[in-house]
């Protein structure tokens, strides 16, 4: 038996929306984040020495990161309408897109949030606040912004031309994207990106996915 270590707002949501497509028997394990720090709990330690989410527990042992656990189930779980694209074209792209989501697409948006988060807050003293935000506009313009803004334009221009990002149907390169696509959908910084909000609406309509949204519980796209 398969267990997901699920997290309330986390990248497990994904998997989640997998297991569903792939119609494996699995159970859920719930945690929820800590109101103040917003980390995993302590808890999930006890799972993996990492103790992030998501974590899938199978008769191999424990697995962590998206990537791998994606790779794990279609390798063992494939279905027809569900698997690693065959087409050397198509597996191309699959392969790309599995490891642009983590290696190019999230941390620029990863450290704009932490940033603007930041800018938030403020410092104290209050004099303090005009150089903390030019040195957090500095970087933000200087490096996360437009490397953003960049992956973003590729990614619209792609999704213009294809339905899914590995062939003519959704993959484990879906599954990666979506993450990053809906948090940029529901935070708005996608509103320019008609495609991109398109696919994301693909991907909400598809029955294993509010299947998925259902069982996993609380869930903030942004």
């Amino acid at each position: 038996m398969l267990t997901l270590h699920h997290l309330n707002n986390s990248r497990s949501q994904r998997i989640l929306w997998l297991l569903e497509e792939l119609g494996v028997e699995y159970k859920i394990e719930f945690y929820q984040r800590d109101s103040k720090t917003n980390l995993a709990p302590d808890s999930l330690r006890t799972v993996h020495p990492l103790g992030r989410s998501p974590v899938l527990t199978t008769p191999h042992g424990a697995i962590a990161e998206s990537g791998a656990i994606v790779e794990y189930l279609v390798r063992h779980h494939a279905t027809d309408a569900f698997s690693v694209p065959q087409d050397p074209e198509a597996l191309q792209q699959y392969w790309f897109w599995l490891h642009f989501a983590e290696g190019s697409l999230m941390p620029p948006l990863v450290a704009n949030l932490v940033l603007e988060k930041a800018r938030q807050k403020g410092s104290k003293p209050f004099f303090i606040k005009p150089i903390t935000n030019k040195l957090i506009d500095g970087i933000l313009n200087a490096y996360y912004g437009p490397n953003l803004a960049q992956s973003l334009r590729y990614v619209e221009s792609y999704l213009a031309k294809n339905t899914w990002f590995a062939g003519d149907a959704p993959s484990g390169a879906d599954v990666q994207m979506i993450f990053p696509l809906e948090s940029l959908v529901a935070s708005g910084r996608a509103k320019d990106f008609t495609a991109i909000q398109g696919y994301v609406k693909r991907v909400h309509a598809r029955e294993a996915y509010k299947a998925a949204l259902e069982k996993g519980g609380e869930y903030a796209y942004a």
